[in-house]
């Protein structure tokens, strides 16, 4: 079985553009957690924003994550850029966080700075769980710990490259999904746009890595995220949980009812 980062090695790895792979989880389920983080993967996602989870969920899927035989480490994607969300998911235990709907060069300097404790950011002190893992001194939970900017919005795209220029910021990660919307399609997965899309994921991979930080992409299954990896994209997710339950649990029954006639 493949051997685990710690979260001090997961967040080098990340900052040094080597090539990870996680995978996304929407559902309150921590014995699937626990499962999903034996796999090889080198993270797990958590899904703060549209998950089907509250705070307990996320404690309780972050903690199966950290079990005997994990490969992964624990990231989150908080509800919105703000303090408050983006401190509890750290202090739950969270290697990283992505933040969602980042705009501009400010809201990213708004996210590093939830991030980082004082004097460097606005992070209040008290990493109730999170010290047992990252940490827990101010210095070492710095070096430990990584934020990434979403990209997914008009505004997102226009202002990327100033804002993969932030000061300690470690990566951005694209919301396929929204983005596709931002550029006018009709569905998140509608092919009309697809040459601006690919265009778009371009300039975002290349601002990304002109400012030496790590890009990341959502997929929907793990070639697509293998594509992503040949494109400039140095981490790549798999999603999700709730969708792979529902498809295969769709092909046994097509092929149990195949079978039966």
């Amino acid at each position: 079985m493949a051997t685990g980062r710690t979260p001090a090695e997961f967040t080098a790895a990340l900052r040094a553009r080597e090539q990870l792979v996680g995978y996304w989880s929407l559902l309150d389920s921590p014995v699937a957690a626990e499962r999903l983080a034996r796999l090889g993967y080198d993270y797990l996602a958590f899904d703060a924003q549209h998950g089907l989870f509250g705070y307990q969920g996320m404690l309780n899927n972050l903690l199966a994550t950290d079990t005997k035989g994990s490969t992964a480490v624990g990231m989150v994607r908080v509800e919105a850029n703000d303090p408050t969300y983006i401190g509890k998911a750290l202090d739950a235990g969270a290697t990283a966080v992505i933040v969602p709907l980042i705009d501009n060069a400010q809201d990213a300097a708004d996210a590093v700075a939830a991030v980082r404790y004082p004097p460097l950011g606005r992070r209040s002190y008290g990493p109730m769980r999170a010290q047992l893992r990252i940490g827990p001194h101010p210095a070492d939970t710095h070096a430990q710990t990584a934020v990434l900017a979403m990209i997914e919005t008009a505004d997102g795209l226009a202002n990327v490259e100033a804002i993969c220029a932030t000061d300690g910021l470690d990566g951005i990660y694209v919301g396929p999904s929204d983005l596709r919307l931002a550029l006018g399609a009709a569905t998140s997965t509608d092919p009309s746009v697809q040459q601006e899309f690919e265009q778009a994921l371009t300039r975002i991979s290349k601002a990304a890595e002109a400012a030496g930080i790590a890009a990341g992409i959502h997929n929907a299954d793990g070639t697509s995220a293998a594509h992503r990896l040949t494109q400039g994209y140095t981490f790549a997710t798999v999603a999700c949980d709730l969708i792979h339950l529902q498809q295969i649990a769709t092909s046994h029954l097509e092929a149990a009812r195949g079978g039966a006639r």
